[in-house]
Formats: C-alpha cells, sequence, structure tokens
C-alpha cells in the first residue's frame, strides 16, 4: 500500500460534508500513519480513522460552505429483518464475564466491548439519502456524509473526538448511557471520571504544562430515544506541535477503548470477533490551511463495504453498524447487552425504514464471517479468526 496515491479515475463521484462545509474534487488520499506530516503542509482533508489503526486522509480541492445537499432519489436501504450480529446475547455476555474477569485479575479497569451489525445492501443506495433519513429521525452534532470512489460512511455521531482551533484542542468524551428521563446507572458516573482522566493524559502528551483543564464533568446531554453522561476537556497544544504529533497521542478515542487503553486494545482484540473498521474510530475533517479540526467519534454511523455497484456476485455490498457498552467491575451482563440494543434500535430501524423497536436486530451469525467457539458448559469462550481491513476498505476477509 502506497503512503500517498493520486486520486483514482473515478473520483468524480467522491465528495464530503462536515460541518456545514460541501468538499468536490477528491486529488489526493494518504495513509496518515505512515506521512501524519503531510497535513501540516496544508489543504482541506476529509479524515476517516479506522478503531484497528488505518488513518486515511482524503485531500479535496474545492470547498464551500453550504447545507448538505439534498439525495436525488429516497433511501432504500436493508430489510429490516436482513441485520446479523457478530456477537449474539450469549457471547456478548460471555465477553462481558471474560472483561471482569481481566478486571479482577488487575489487567485493566474498563473495557469496551463491541459487536457489529451487517446486512446486504441495495444496489445504488444513495449516502445522501440516509444522511436526510437520520437527520430526520436521529439529529445529531456532527453528523457528515464521506462519499469515496468504492465506499461511504453516513455519521450521526453524538461525540466529539477532537476539535482544534490554532492551538486550542477540546474533547467531549462520553460514557454513562440512560433511556429518556431515566436516572443513569451507579456505574456511570466513575466509568466517565476514568475516562476523562484518560483524555486528559493523552492531551498532556502534547499539551503545554498546566494547561489541560476539565472544563464541564458529567453533564447529562439528551440524545433523540437517550441520554449520555459527557466531559468535555480542553488544552493549549505546545509550540510546534503538529497534526501528527495529536492524532499519535490521542488515537483511537479513549472512550471506545478503555483503560489502561494499550491493555483494553489488547482484550478487545482477544474478545471481538470481527474488526471495527471505521466504528469507533473517528470521522471529520482536517483544514490544516486554518489550523482547524472537527474529528467526530466513530459511533452511531454507517459505512458500506464490498461492491457497491452490485456487479461483483464474489464482493455484495453490504452496510454496517456498530454499538457496544462500556464494561467494568460493576456491569451487569443483561443491563449492558440491553445498552447496546438501546444504542442501535433506533438508528438501525431509520435505516431499515421500521419503527425503531429494540430486538430488530437478530442474533445471528457474524457480520463478517467468524468462528465463534463455545465450550458447552455455557456461552463461553468468545474467540474468532479475526478478519483483515484492506486499504481501509473491507472488514472481513470473507464478506
Amino acid at each position: 500500500m502506497p503512503v500517498s496515491r493520486a486520486a483514482p479515475g473515478n473520483a468524480a463521484a467522491a465528495f464530503a460534508w462536515f460541518d456545514g462545509r460541501w468538499a468536490t474534487d477528491l486529488v489526493q488520499t494518504v495513509d496518515l500513519r505512515a506521512d501524519p506530516d503531510v497535513l501540516d503542509d496544508g489543504g482541506w482533508w476529509a479524515v476517516v480513522g479506522e478503531f484497528e489503526g488505518p488513518l486515511w486522509g482524503h485531500r479535496f480541492a474545492t470547498v464551500r460552505r453550504g447545507p448538505r445537499p439534498r439525495s436525488i432519489g429516497p433511501w432504500t436501504g436493508p430489510a429490516a429483518d436482513a441485520w446479523r450480529s457478530s456477537l449474539n446475547g450469549p457471547a456478548y455476555r460471555a465477553g462481558v464475564r471474560a472483561i471482569r474477569e481481566s478486571i479482577a485479575a488487575g489487567d485493566v479497569y474498563q473495557v469496551n466491548l463491541c459487536r457489529l451489525l451487517s446486512a446486504p445492501l441495495p444496489p445504488g443506495a444513495d449516502p445522501l439519502a440516509l444522511a436526510e433519513v437520520l437527520a430526520a429521525g436521529n439529529p445529531a452534532p456532527y453528523e457528515g456524509v464521506l462519499r469515496l470512489p468504492d465506499r461511504w460512511l453516513v455519521t450521526a455521531s453524538p461525540e466529539l473526538f477532537l476539535e482544534r482551533d490554532g492551538d486550542q484542542v477540546t474533547s467531549s468524551p462520553i460514557k454513562g448511557t440512560a433511556g429518556p428521563g431515566q436516572p443513569f446507572a451507579a456505574k456511570d458516573g466513575p466509568e466517565n471520571v476514568m475516562i476523562t482522566d484518560l483524555m486528559r493524559n493523552d492531551l498532556g502528551r502534547v499539551a503545554r504544562p498546566g494547561s489541560v483543564r476539565v472544563t464541564a464533568l458529567l453533564h447529562r446531554e439528551e440524545h433523540p430515544g437517550l441520554a449520555h453522561l459527557v466531559s468535555t476537556v480542553t488544552a493549549t497544544l505546545r509550540p510546534g506541535v503538529g497534526w501528527g504529533q495529536l492524532l499519535r497521542a490521542t488515537f483511537p478515542p479513549g472512550s471506545v477503548s478503555g483503560a489502561p487503553k494499550s491493555s483494553a486494545l489488547r482484550v478487545i482484540d482477544r474478545l471481538e470477533p470481527v474488526a471495527r473498521g471505521p466504528y469507533c474510530g473517528t470521522i471529520g475533517y482536517v483544514d490544516a490551511d486554518r489550523g482547524r479540526a472537527r474529528l467526530a467519534v466513530g459511533i452511531r454511523g454507517f459505512f458500506t463495504t464490498g461492491d457497491l455497484a452490485g456487479a461483483d456476485p464474489r464482493d455484495p455490498a453490504r452496510l454496517h453498524f456498530g454499538t457496544g457498552a462500556g464494561i467494568t467491575w460493576g456491569s451487569d451482563e443483561d443491563d449492558e447487552w440491553a445498552e447496546t440494543e438501546l444504542k442501535a434500535a433506533r438508528l438501525v430501524a431509520l435505516a431499515s425504514g421500521t419503527s425503531g423497536q429494540p430486538g430488530a436486530v437478530r442474533d445471528g451469525p457474524g457480520a463478517v464471517r467468524g468462528r465463534v467457539q463455545h465450550d458447552g458448559a455455557d456461552d463461553g469462550d468468545v474467540r474468532a479468526e479475526r478478519p483483515v481491513a484492506l486499504d481501509g476498505q473491507r472488514v472481513g476477509r470473507d464478506q
């Protein structure tokens, strides 16, 4: 995979819309892991970070302010009964138990356990049409659309990963979920504080000494169908800190990995049977000419894999949506499973044109084919052959 490449011949179909900015004329795609300092050279970049590490920058030559363009036709999404989950209920609960054992052993304090939902995508499905459906039924502060020549992403993220304006940086991690009007669980406050402290530590690696501050702690935010606990951390970057240093210090987001982050990532790799891909990564833009950026955590969004034109039966197009929950020692396995259902129900239902009731997604085979092995005594060991992301596009080998 080259570090940098010119846009492919069908780049005319590519576009991005974030934060009231409409970008066209894709001219370059860069692997920001290998060449992160390219952002310091300027340009307007749509950025997609995959949770497992690939971090892609897509430079667009033309950017103008304006509302999201209207779609040509209505959204046509998967059937409501076509969705499959990479972890079914028993396997997810087994994962919760395994994480609690790791906490008891002193390996971790908190781990975010996720599952990926997947369904066949009809040919010609328009991401702008899906974005309209989500904006109407689930308005979000960090909505956006990225259409690339061979895949697309639509986000309705409620969570700010990084916002930069010059040397000022802000992050607003979410930890804690409840239904509308319902109280948060007893574990939610301490869990939020733990992840907020992790974000303080990450920003502290590149911030001026003494500049990292928590400006809001445990603030309740209401969103369609649920509420979140949100905290906000700000910092002033040290002189000379570039985009690459900032991203290396903070990615992947702590709120969707765990603490300590390195140990949590090892647990995630062991327990989750498929790669998350853009889910739990980041999506947004970097305006390197103006020293500004707004990157959301890659949650509450949809992304595609496979042949969108439907011409290759060996590689059918699929639509993916991730959901998960933060696991601590105080977690109840049934409650955590229910939280993943709550987070998925409304958005998956909107994508399928149904009512948004929990339970619409079937337990079943992996969203990307994996081997979930059970020990026979209970729902036991959650292990799988780990899929490989290819060029930042594919989530699984057999998809």
